[in-house]
């Protein structure tokens, strides 16, 4: 039988047409003193993804562009799942509204759980957390583990130096170029459903060009 929590077990729906049990995880940051703009926009994210019948999994919290995202999702009538570790709940707290607040051990449970059955990813500025789980996305899916799409809504130009960084990267020869094709950027949120919708078709079979 497989894990429901595994990453093999995906939904079929389409990212193209959201619907009721297409599932996207957002990664995301609890800043609440970055720029007013990243949080205007983790709303926005949240209630396109609504207006187009997602179910949005994220981290959980109440706070920053987390706090943001889920209150654009419930605005809109939207399902939002937050995943938390216990010992953040006593930290920062989660948010209160939510649809549904999942209660983990730790890091790694949180990861895994926000990732297992979404139709995509999707990646918001944010610090080092959120860099941590972006690039682990990005590696599982150059390992032919995850094979949806991933989105970065490069607000305020925030993420031209990571993708500079991963440009470097192919040049040297520490990736193919072919792994260009696995992440898409948008420069506003509303662009992210026609991107995930529009992402190449990235095959398990890739794993064979993993390592150089």
């Amino acid at each position: 039988m497989t894990d429901p929590n595994s990453l093999d077990a995906i939904d079929q729906a389409s990212p193209e047409t959201g619907g009721a049990t297409a599932r996207v995880c957002v990664y995301c940051a609890s800043s609440r003193v970055c720029a007013a703009e990243y949080h205007a926009a983790a709303h926005r994210l949240g209630a396109v993804l609504a207006d187009r019948g997602f179910t949005v999994v994220y981290g959980g919290g109440g706070a920053g562009s987390m706090g943001a995202l889920a209150d654009g999702v419930l605005s809109r009538g939207g399902r939002v799942i937050g995943i938390l570790p216990r010992f953040m709940q006593d930290l920062e707290g989660g948010h209160r509204g939510l649809s549904e607040l999942r209660l983990v051990d730790d890091m790694r449970s949180r990861k895994h759980l926000m990732l297992a059955g979404s139709q995509g990813a999707v990646a918001l500025p944010g610090g080092c957390g959120t860099l941590e789980e972006l690039l682990e996305t990005i590696t599982l899916k150059r390992l032919g583990l995850y094979l949806e799409p991933i989105v970065l809504v490069n607000t305020r130009g925030f993420f031209d130096p990571l993708l500079a960084l991963l440009s470097s990267a192919v040049d040297e020869g520490f990736m193919d170029d072919r792994h260009r094709q696995m992440w898409q950027v948008v420069s506003e949120p509303e662009q992210v459903p026609g991107a995930l919708a529009a992402a190449p078709k990235w095959p398990a079979e890739a794993r064979s060009f993993a390592a150089r």
